[in-house]
């Protein structure tokens, strides 16, 4: 293997996590290290995912990084191309871009036993080598196809809404969307006044809250750039609040009830139609499923040319969709919005640890990891937005500055006590992961709803169960009994 394959770490992905990584280990002073990224650019889910009116639904000045802030966001929720804008604008400046490789996709990783290092294979030839291997790979990576019969048998046009086709043109087509998350109460208002009819296909209702959005003025911008004092304190005071959510989700699930009151006013007032309106109430507690908000969802919905559709789907067909109840809805175009492989959690390639195994077997039982960061039986490979480190309530950039920062103290405890791996001890993992199952059973996520947070067999493994600031805190350094330093 030549010089050049061989690193001191190899990050996978350049979303948030892996920028971050990287950005960090050149202001710790390592510059042996490369990102691979599979795609033709930077970006991770801001660069796929750019649906008509993608956008964050975390205020922009704590959606960014703290050592980065940006005075000149817009509007206080952030569009796709702004956020991706900001993102390049980060990599430029912190000098990050020699270090990555694009249409760099790894296929496999194995531990090397013998030489205690990380061989990864990229697009199915090429080998690298590391010390160290961290994943950013994204729990928003990996689009969710449904399991609807029929689905390749419709001749019309079908797309993913993370997967957005800028070349099919809606105008005066009859669309049928599926799924009413994230992705759809942003698009919706924004397709609906192009295509000729729109069918929405809801299986559940979300929890709608209004979106405290506006426009940043050029006023307050300018006071950020001269004052930086200023935005930090905005940055602080966003933190501050919806820090304070996690009393509803965690420890106070009944709380919800009251935010529950402000939901349904806010789609009183934007539903007068009470037939939709019953339609569109949900019969399970507030932050079970993710909490959304949108000002224009509802009143999209109220359009004459824009169908809500309860009855479920039984099967697509060549020229649409059929419902359970017998009924046909043929469509020119059916896009999916049906969210992302976020709780399933699988690594999207061979990952081989100790003794040949893979992680794919070790989460067999569903993903787990030591704060989301470290597993057992794989030295030295670190994640970034690994299992149980999801939010509800707050900024993910936030979580992402965490595990870094421990990823980091953990590299500086391997140089200084001059040691080749860094395993986690199975008992460390199994009991943290025993205590953090048992505080999400008491959460508002547990209150009996199916969401994407959850596995098949109900396991919460994308959630954090308290507050980010005790999360900050256990990750700031790194226990040295809770590993072998070998």
């Amino acid at each position: 293997m030549s010089e050049a394959a061989r690193h001191q770490v190899i990050i996978i992905g350049s979303g948030f996590a892996g920028l971050c990584m990287g950005i960090r280990l050149r202001q710790a002073g390592i510059d042996d290290f490369v990102i691979l990224e599979q795609a033709d650019d930077i970006g991770g889910t801001w660069r796929d995912n750019t649906y008509p009116g993608a956008g964050c639904d975390v205020p922009s000045h704590l959606y960014s990084f703290s050592f980065a802030p940006n005075p000149d966001w817009s509007r206080m929720f952030a569009s796709q191309p702004e956020i991706w804008a900001y993102m390049q604008q980060c990599a430029d400046r912190s000098g990050l871009r020699p270090f990555i490789r694009l249409k760099q996709q790894v296929t496999r990783a194995e531990f090397d036993e013998t030489e205690d290092q990380w061989l990864v294979q990229v697009n199915g030839e090429d080998w690298l080598q590391a010390r160290f291997l961290v994943s950013g790979v994204g729990a928003l990576s990996r689009p969710a196809q449904p399991d609807i019969p029929g689905l390749s048998s419709f001749t019309g046009k079908l797309f993913h809404s993370a997967r957005w086709d800028h070349s099919y043109d809606l105008t005066a087509k009859k669309v049928g969307v599926i799924g009413t998350g994230a992705s759809t109460i942003q698009l919706l208002p924004n397709i609906a006044p192009q295509a000729a009819h729109i069918t929405v296909f809801q299986r559940t209702p979300p929890w709608i809250l209004p979106k405290p959005d506006r426009m940043i003025s050029q006023m307050e911008r300018s006071l950020y750039r001269r004052y930086p004092f200023l935005l930090w304190l905005s940055r602080q005071a966003i933190y501050w609040i919806l820090e304070w959510r996690v009393m509803g989700f965690v420890l106070h699930p009944g709380i919800m009830k009251l935010v529950e009151k402000k939901a349904l006013a806010h789609l009183a007032r934007q539903t007068p139609d009470p037939a939709l309106r019953a339609k569109l109430t949900p019969q399970y507690t507030l932050g079970c499923k993710r909490v959304l908000i949108s000002n224009d969802y509802y009143q999209a919905l109220g359009r004459k040319d824009v169908t809500l559709e309860t009855t479920p789907i039984d099967a697509i067909t060549a020229t649409g969709v059929r419902t359970k109840d017998g009924g046909v809805h043929n469509f020119d175009a059916i896009i999916l919005a049906t969210g992302f492989q976020a709780a399933e959690a699988v690594i999207p390639f061979d990952l081989i640890g100790l003794g040949g195994v893979s992680l794919n077997q070790a989460w067999e039982d569903g993903a787990e990891a030591m704060l989301g960061v470290t597993i057992s039986g794989f030295p030295n490979f670190f994640m970034v937005v690994g299992p149980n480190s999801g939010l509800g309530h707050s900024s993910m950039i936030f979580m992402i500055e965490s595990q870094v920062n421990y990823i980091l103290d953990a590299m500086k405890k391997a140089r200084e006590l001059g040691v080749n791996q860094i395993h986690l001890r199975s008992r460390a993992q199994r009991l943290f992961n025993e205590s953090l199952q048992q505080r999400l059973q008491r959460s508002v996520w547990k209150s009996g709803c199916q969401s994407w947070y959850q596995t098949k067999s109900g396991k919460i493994t994308t959630l954090w169960p308290g507050f980010t600031v005790e999360y900050r805190r256990r990750t700031r350094k790194v226990n040295e009994a809770d590993y072998e330093w070998l």
